[in-house]
């Protein structure tokens, strides 16, 4: 199983991610979290990457590509994976695409997740306090939401018309939104 899981900012895509990733008996890959550890080890990755992201950028596609492409090719994902926040606009589609020709490995599906406005500032108002993110500031989660809905919604059309795309309501108990993310991929 190859997916896709996205939406904006709070909507959950980590924490459905790592249970479909258990689910499956495969990888979760979020960019997001290899980000957050380079900068945690203060890699060289992770100083270009906080330069960005405490600014409420997103880190530019080149870098994020090559992240992903290397990823992809490890071999605890020969057997499928689910990528967390990539791609986020449509030159990562179109880099996707091509990775994805050169493996060998046809994406299965896009699950989209979604929720109210309120309910994502809510939920990351939360994961700020909880996880102490830094890139979790009211000016950063204002542009990253505006970011989303800009470059990165529109690619759901782009799923869409490939018949790749799989629309689930994020809002709810945790389990229940799992388990109807699993019913609609098994009912592909």
């Amino acid at each position: 199983m190859r997916l896709l899981i996205m939406g904006p900012q709070g909507v959950g895509k980590g924490t459905q991610a790592a249970l479909l990733a258990e689910h499956y008996g495969i990888p979760a890959i979020s960019t997001g979290d290899i980000f957050r550890a380079n900068i945690k080890g203060k890699t060289e990755l992770g100083l270009k990457v906080i330069a960005y992201t405490d600014k409420g950028e997103l880190v530019p596609d080149e870098l994020t590509n090559s992240i992903v492409k290397d990823r992809l090719a490890q071999d605890d994902a020969k057997n499928g994976w689910i990528l967390d926040g990539y791609p986020r606009n449509a030159a990562q589609v179109e880099a996707l695409d091509v990775m994805l020709e050169e493996l060998g490995t046809p994406l299965d599906a896009v699950v989209a997740l979604d929720a109210d406005h309120d309910v994502l500032m809510q939920r990351i108002a939360k994961r700020a306090e909880e996880q102490g993110r830094t890139d979790d500031n009211p000016e950063a989660i204002a542009k990253r939401l505006a970011t989303y809905a800009k470059e990165t919604a529109p690619l759901l059309d782009t799923y869409k018309s490939r018949g790749q795309l799989v629309e689930i309501d994020g809002v709810g108990e945790i389990d229940a939104i799992q388990a109807n993310i699993v019913a609609a991929l098994d009912a592909r």
